[in-house]
């Protein structure tokens, strides 16, 4: 049980969290907005999560486009299937877990099978949240990547969101696109563009010692770990995968000139995107060292993300432990 302390403490983050975001740049909801003008074939669905989806910008300016549906997630899929079906492009809105696991078999007779071109956004991916269980989502790249005609997308920075959005909102299919909720806090990634291709990973550093591939918010973790083993005289490739499914072919040939891969994702290390890799490693016939870096098949607990990324070990340090696990044994 929690002390008294420490909750007290989890709701001030919690309040001065809410405060940063209600004056964070809404890159996605900026985004949207300016597609949906371009485009009025694209309508916006959210499930009583207006505000932390960015989707009060849309429901402001262009309201006879927007439907706010209340708690009722499998309603809003099944909505959205029938705008789509009428030529409507609907972007549909909640919490990752509950934009996925809690309305999974609507999502998949409703949009996936039907292969509709509806937009599933969900935010507070992982272990972004003080919120504990019931609104991490862990296992939700999983979900979405077993689905046929499901697109999955997890952007790295507010760059990418615009693009992101963009390129989606052109795409004609399902899309799942899984984004860190505005806090403030987010920064593009230093000396580097904001390439946005689906089905495209954007290598962001060269080197000869391994390879490093990470997804949305574990990206910035990746960029510190190859700092850190740059300290030791260790050069690694890092590389952005912001497309899940479907994953770059080209991974196999920047692993096939790696001694070492390790993938890191803020998700379960079961069906995400360490699975991805390894399925396209092995069908390749790349067989390398190989680690996964991720939740290891647990629950985890409410508290601050860097809490929780060095707890269930995400973090830049556990990133580098698991290279060198890997590379002593590639040289040993």
């Amino acid at each position: 049980m929690m002390n008294v302390d420490a909750e007290s403490l989890l709701v001030k983050d919690f309040n001065a969290r809410g405060a940063a975001a209600a004056s964070a740049t809404k890159h996605y909801g900026e985004a949207l907005l300016d597609a949906a003008r371009r485009d009025p074939r694209i309508v916006c669905l959210t499930a009583d999560l207006t505000l932390p989806t960015e989707t009060d910008l849309f429901r402001d300016a262009l309201p006879d486009r927007f439907l706010q549906v209340g708690i009722a997630e499998a309603n809003m899929i099944g909505i959205a299937g029938g705008m789509a079906r009428s030529g409507d492009i609907p972007f549909a809105h909640s919490f990752c877990v509950f934009a996925t696991r809690r309305c999974y078999d609507q999502i998949a007779m409703q949009i996936a099978y039907p292969n509709l071109n509806a937009k599933i956004v969900g935010v507070i991916p992982g272990l972004s949240t003080l919120l504990g269980v019931s609104h991490q989502a862990i296992d939700d790249i999983a979900l979405m990547r077993a689905l046929p005609n499901m697109t999955v997308i997890e952007p790295s920075g507010p760059g990418q969101v615009r693009k992101a959005v963009a390129a989606i909102a052109n795409h004609p299919g399902p899309v799942y696109l899984r984004m860190k909720r505005a806090d403030g806090t987010e920064q593009d990634l230093p000396s580097l563009d904001d390439r946005f291709e689906i089905g495209k990973a954007r290598v962001l550093r060269e080197g000869k010692d391994g390879l490093l591939l990470g997804c949305g918010m574990m990206v910035p973790v990746i960029l510190e770990a190859a700092d850190i083993l740059a300290e030791s005289g260790l050069s690694v490739t890092v590389v952005d995968v912001s497309t899940i499914k479907p994953l770059d072919p080209g991974i196999v040939e920047l692993a096939a000139r790696a001694p070492v891969v390790v993938t890191a994702e803020n998700h379960s290390v079961i069906g995400g995107l360490g699975s991805a890799v390894a399925e396209l490693l092995m069908e390749a016939g790349v067989a390398r060292p190989f680690a996964r870096v991720g939740v290891q098949d647990v629950f985890a607990e409410g508290g601050t993300t860097p809490f929780l990324f060095d707890r269930y070990g995400l973090s830049a340090k556990a990133v580098v432990a698991a290279f060198r696990r890997k590379h002593g044994a590639a040289v040993g």
